[in-house]
């Protein structure tokens, strides 16, 4: 921004993109339409991930980036795919001249775009990507902010991964809130099968399996349904589960 508060062309700040997003699809489209306002000629963006192998376009902006992603993952080959595997930029001026790729610069011609712009991400990590850049015209690129797309591209890498370590965290606490809550009500239908047949815990819980497999009904569902019927509160849907005795 200058002294006048006029906003001048550059790269986001992606560590206050990525504070102002709730979920990592919200900060991969955020990217995605970032690096489309930087390309005046370009109508569409992509950003592909691969993990294990499978490239994938996890976000996109404009019109025209889906097919050709899609289109080059068909045949495990195109640049943007050379991007992401070799680490590099990779620029196509013309695909009506371009020759490598097999029939992919064909494919991207007769679908109406003329040139195409792909920047790493996150390169030769376990979340490698790649920044593609799509032009209905021929050296589509020449005039766009280049600097600001590097810098761009630079700064997801560590943004992705820091994106994608908060989202795997955020599946790993509700997964283990999930656990925990289940392992509270299965230990508290074991106190209650204690109490009734006077037994140790190895069995109450030996009780409750049984039951569990007899009835079809998960342990965690059934344990639920033996405390809420001790308790008065109704039971969670499920089937029917242990009664204490009278």
């Amino acid at each position: 921004m200058t002294d006048d508060g006029v906003l001048t062309p550059g790269p986001p700040d992606l560590v206050s993109l990525l504070l102002e997003t709730d979920t990592l699809d919200e900060f991969l489209r955020a990217l995605a339409r970032s690096a489309l306002l930087m390309s005046p000629t370009a109508d569409g963006c992509g950003v592909t991930l691969e993990r294990e192998n499978r490239p994938l376009t996890v976000a996109s902006a404009g019109i025209s980036a889906l097919p050709l992603d899609e289109a080059q993952y068909g045949q495990d080959d195109g640049p943007c795919l050379e991007a992401l595997r070799e680490g590099h930029e990779v620029s196509v001026t013309d695909m009506q001249e371009e020759v490598r790729w097999n029939g992919y610069p064909a494919f991207a011609a007769a679908a109406g775009t003329r040139s195409s712009l792909s920047l790493p991400i996150a390169a030769h990590s376990h979340t490698a990507g790649a920044l593609n850049l799509y032009s209905p015209k021929e050296n589509g690129f020449a005039d766009a902010d280049l600097s600001g797309l590097r810098a761009l591209a630079a700064q997801a890498t560590g943004a992705v991964a820091l994106a994608q370590r908060l989202s795997d965290t955020r599946t790993f606490t509700a997964d283990l809130e999930a656990a925990l809550q289940s392992r509270a009500v299965i230990d508290q239908a074991a106190g209650i099968v204690m109490n009734q047949r006077r037994c140790g815990p190895e069995e109450a819980l030996r009780t409750l399996r049984t039951a569990s497999q007899h009835r079809n009904v998960k342990l965690r569902d059934l344990c639920a349904q033996l405390v809420g019927s001790v308790s008065g509160a109704p039971p969670p849907p499920g089937g029917p589960g242990l009664r204490p005795r009278p």
